[in-house]
């Protein structure tokens, strides 16, 4: 973007070195002469009586038809051939919004020799899987991936695309979104259609989490939204269901300036606490680093992870990988301790749909007791260690823990 002066047009005449508000022209022999102080506001292209100024980036818009594009669309990432579970959440939550809509759910598939995967897209519910294997997909790459996207979006249009809010799908979406010249949606929480005017109504916490956006894209195609894994709830999968699969050629002139030339794993332990089912989590109401060694006695008797909250986890006593909340994890487990956390809504956003709450605070008029199933006024340090030893009493007993959780 820039606003230039064409010479051959300039007459000379002075006329917008005094309108420029910010001193950015300069009056050559023949001339004018606009400098780097330029903000490109416009105000010397309104002035100028031959129309010698303009802009660089004024192009005709392109007219899009919306009514071209149909269809519910999922990014289905996967990582060494493995298809990631986020992609099965999306597809859960799209076939609801393809239902909706009446039209079909398609799945992408980008990689290297994971045609095999299809059917594990079809068993969730994609009617279409859009298949681009190369070997040179075999890795993420943000050039070659965003260029297979933004190919299948141009020439079969859907209507709508879902991506994970992964690493990747963070890289990912708004590149897409850029080449093609549309909106996204990053971290919704809840997706649904306006039946009357087709929209996708897509919602995400705004202001810091006070308040729940919903946001709209009525003027340009596809909607696009990025999800955080462990918001939506996965389908039953069906692996009677089938579908078509759609075979896309990758371009291998595609321009790509990266070269994967290893991959390395951090060697520690995987807290996946989006699949967890039990879930013990602790707050700045643990008081210190060793306090989280007595809630990763509960977690261990349940059979579950442990969390924790922001405070937490800035306060320098547990890693960030634990951190659940709205700059964190989003959780949805069967049971959820929630061990002295105040109950802030930033925290709150991220594991208010687990089954069951279970909070302990001292505090009684934490905030965290309105969202509790259950609540436990004391200390602690005081309540856990009897909550532990009522569970090995009942194990003791030969009784089944399996069917709370």
């Amino acid at each position: 973007m820039a606003v230039i002066v064409e010479k051959d047009k300039c007459i000379a005449c002075g006329a917008c070195v005094g309108s420029c508000p910010f001193g950015a022209i300069e009056m050559g022999d023949s001339a004018a002469m606009i400098t780097d102080k330029c903000t490109e506001c416009g105000a010397c292209i309104e002035s100028c009586p031959v129309e010698a100024i303009i802009r660089t980036d004024v192009v005709e818009k392109e007219v899009v038809s919306l009514d071209a594009y149909k269809g519910v669309w999922v990014f289905a990432e996967q990582r060494d051939c493995k298809v990631m579970n986020i992609a099965f959440e999306l597809l859960g939550e799209g076939k609801k919004l393809a239902t909706s809509l009446g039209v079909e759910l398609g799945a992408v598939l980008i990689g290297d020799n994971v045609a095999d995967k299809a059917q594990e897209l079809f068993a969730y519910g994609a009617d279409v899987v859009y298949l681009v294997e190369d070997s040179a997909l075999k890795n993420y790459r943000t050039e070659s991936y965003t260029a297979v996207m933004e190919n299948l979006v141009k020439t079969y249009k859907p209507e709508i695309v879902l991506i994970g809010a992964t690493n990747i799908g963070r890289d990912l979406g708004p590149r897409v979104a850029g080449r093609i010249h549309t909106g996204l949606t990053a971290d919704c929480t809840e997706l649904a259609i306006d039946q009357e005017t087709r929209l996708l109504m897509q919602t995400r916490p705004a202001f810091g989490g006070n308040i729940m956006a919903t946001i709209l894209c009525p003027n340009t195609r596809p909607q696009m939204s990025t999800v955080r894994p462990g918001v939506m709830k996965k389908a039953i999968p069906d692996n009677n269901c089938s579908g078509k699969v759609v075979k896309v050629k990758y371009d291998t002139a595609t321009q790509v300036r990266t070269i994967v030339k290893e991959i390395v794993r951090e060697a520690s332990k995987v807290v996946n606490l989006e699949e967890a089912q039990v879930i013990v989590s602790g707050g700045r109401g643990v008081g210190n680093a060793e306090g989280f060694k007595v809630l990763q006695q509960l977690a261990d008797e349940l059979g579950g992870m442990l969390g924790a909250s922001r405070g937490a986890v800035d306060a320098g006593w547990i890693p960030v990988n634990h951190q659940v909340g709205q700059t964190g994890k989003t959780v949805h487990p069967k049971i959820y301790v929630a061990c002295g956390i105040s109950g802030a809504i930033q925290h709150v956003a991220g594991m208010q749909n687990a089954a069951c709450i279970i909070a302990i605070n001292k505090n009684p008029n934490a905030a965290i007791f309105k969202v509790a199933d259950y609540g436990i006024v004391g200390d602690l340090y005081q309540v856990i260690p009897m909550f532990i030893e009522a569970i090995k009493e009942i194990k003791a007993e030969g009784g089944d823990l399996s069917c709370a959780m």
